[in-house]
């Protein structure tokens, strides 16, 4: 007696799982960790870089104590290690993520690692943000440490608004990414790219509280300097610190440093060559 005639149904064939396409998410994060191992690869093997990345940013937190120590904080609510802390984190982005990235991206265009990628199935983004990854993750675990053992040393209480510290970070990593590769769309060489940076990382030094902080400036300055690139950043990762910020600065801060890494995003998307000038 058959099936359909006792009452019973055969089940359905079930339908196979449909492939992953090509272009999906998970050969996406394959295609990224292979060009993130490869430009690791490569890093380790560059002595600068890794210097410049490892050693600078600790060095120039020590050398400038003395500086920070001098300065009348107190009446401006801040300790020097208020200062020094988030300066630190200044540091580390601005040396190990934005100057290394603009040779990164000059040094692999010159000599044609870019266009060979281009050929292959990694889209553009894939392959800026492969490049990037191994800074990324350095600067990201620096600052961690930083974060603790800067704390512990310089006797400092754990960040007041842990939230705030990371919403600055995080904007502070994709928006000296992207501030590396603009920057190196318009280096045309190697050496060049030693002083490309330069300009955007003396001006936040100066003017961006990653040296001194906006409070100690004349009130019109430090409005103005409130929306330079890179002065939000500092100013969410004080906050996250001291917890100073009212709303309406934090919403601030936040917007200008959206901006001006969605301006970056556009600039790379329109102006990022892929091949040297012959």
């Amino acid at each position: 007696m058959s099936a359909t005639a006792t009452g019973g149904a055969e089940p359905a064939p079930t339908a196979p799982a449909p492939a992953p396409a090509p272009g999906g998410t998970t050969a996406a994060l394959r295609r990224l960790r292979a060009l993130g191992r490869a430009e690791l690869t490569l890093l380790v093997r560059n002595r600068t870089a890794l210097f410049t990345a490892l050693v600078i940013p600790v060095a120039l937190t020590v050398a400038t104590r003395g500086a920070v120590s001098d300065l009348d904080l107190a009446g401006q609510g801040l300790s020097a290690g208020e200062v020094m802390l988030p300066g630190a984190i200044g540091f580390v982005l601005l040396f190990a993520v934005y100057s290394n990235l603009v040779g990164t991206y000059v040094v692999r265009r010159e000599e044609l690692v870019l266009k060979r990628l281009r050929t292959g199935e990694p889209t553009d983004g894939e392959i800026l943000a492969g490049s990037a990854l191994p800074y990324v993750v350095i600067a990201l675990a620096q600052c961690l440490l930083l974060a603790a053992g800067g704390a512990a040393l310089l006797d400092l209480s754990p960040p007041q608004s842990p939230g705030l510290l990371a919403l600055g970070l995080l904007l502070g990593l994709a928006l000296t990414a992207l501030a590396g590769a603009v920057t190196a769309s318009f280096t045309g060489t190697a050496e060049a790219a030693q002083m490309t940076p330069m300009p955007l990382m003396l001006v936040s030094f100066i003017l961006s509280g990653v040296l001194v902080p906006l409070e100690t400036f004349p009130e019109p300055v430090a409005t103005a300097a409130g929306y330079l690139p890179f002065t939000p950043v500092m100013e969410l990762v004080r906050g996250g610190w001291t917890g100073a910020p009212d709303a309406g600065e934090t919403l601030r801060a936040v917007a200008v440093a959206v901006a001006w890494t969605g301006l970056c995003a556009w600039g790379v998307r329109r102006r990022f060559r892929w091949e040297p000038r012959r």
